[in-house]
C-alpha cells in the first residue's frame, strides 16, 4: 500500500528498527522527519532502502534559494520517493529546489518535490494572530498550492480538508500528501485539521501520513491494517 506513509517519529534508528521488526511492518512506506534524520543522518535512509521501504523525507527546507538548491542536490542522491520544503519560502526557493533535484536525478529515479502549505497544527486563529496572514487557512493553502505548482513543485503537503479545492485549481494530477491522519478511535493530539483514512480517500488525496494512531497503539500491526482497510474501503470503524 504505497499511499500510506507511517511516520517514524522515534529519536533513533535502533528504536525505529525495533518497532518495525516487532510489529512485522516490513517494507511499508515510511516518513522520516527531522528528529530521526538529524540524529542518524543519511545512514537511516540507506538502512530503510536496504529493507525496501519507500521513503518520504520530511525535512521542510526553508532557506535562501541557493542553499536550498544545493541541499536538494545532495538529497536527490538518496533516491527517496518524496522530499519537501516550505511553500512560504517563495517562488524562487521552490524553483531552485526543483532545479537542484533535477540536476542530480538519474534516469532510474526522480524524487518528487512537495511544498508544505500551512501546517496541520495551525488554524485560522494561529495564522491571524501569530503569522498575521489575512484570510482563512483554506485561502492561504490554496494560494500557496497555486504558487507551488507554478514554481515547479510536483505537489503539496496539506490538510485533507483542502484537497478538493487544491485539485480544482491546480489539476487532479497535482499531488497531495496529507498528514494529520488519525484512526476514528484515536485522539487528535496537536493536530487541528485532522481526518480519518476513510475521509482522506473520500476527499481524493493521493497519499496520507499516519503516526501516533499506529506507533502508540497497543497493537500497532492491527492499527496499521485498520488504516489500510479504511483507506481501501472508505469506511471508518
Amino acid at each position: 500500500m504505497d499511499n500510506i506513509y507511517l511516520a517514524l517519529d522515534f529519536p533513533t534508528w535502533e528504536e525505529s528498527k525495533h518497532f518495525l521488526d516487532k510489529n512485522n511492518l516490513h517494507e511499508v512506506p515510511v516518513k522520516v522527519g527531522m528528529e530521526l534524520f538529524y540524529r542518524e543522518g543519511t545512514s537511516v535512509i540507506e538502512a530503510l532502502k536496504e529493507r525496501n521501504h519507500p521513503i518520504f523525507l520530511d525535512l521542510k527546507l526553508h532557506d535562501i534559494p541557493t542553499t536550498v538548491m544545493r541541499t536538494m542536490r545532495n538529497l536527490a542522491a538518496l533516491e527517496v520517493e518524496y522530499v519537501n520544503l516550505h511553500a512560504l519560502g517563495g517562488r524562487d526557493m521552490i524553483q531552485k529546489a526543483k532545479e537542484g533535484l533535477q540536476s542530480s536525478s538519474t534516469s532510474r529515479h526522480e524524487t518528487k518535490l512537495l511544498a508544505v502549505t500551512i501546517l496541520t497544527s495551525m488554524d485560522d486563529e494561529t495564522i491571524h494572530q501569530d503569522l498575521r496572514l489575512p484570510g482563512t487557512v483554506e485561502n492561504n493553502v490554496v494560494h500557496l498550492a497555486k504558487l507551488s505548482k507554478m514554481s515547479g513543485s510536483d505537489g503539496v503537503v496539506c490538510s485533507v480538508h483542502e484537497v478538493e479545492k487544491i485539485k480544482q485549481v491546480c489539476s487532479a494530477s497535482f499531488l497531495t500528501m496529507t498528514p494529520g491522519i488519525r484512526l476514528a478511535s484515536s485522539n487528535d493530539d496537536d493536530q487541528k485539521r485532522s481526518a480519518t483514512p476513510a475521509l482522506a480517500r473520500k476527499l481524493g488525496t493521493d497519499a496520507i501520513v499516519i503516526g501516533r494512531s499506529i506507533t502508540k497503539a497497543q497493537e500497532p500491526l492491527q492499527a496499521y491494517t485498520q488504516a489500510v482497510e479504511e483507506w481501501k474501503n472508505g469506511t471508518s470503524k
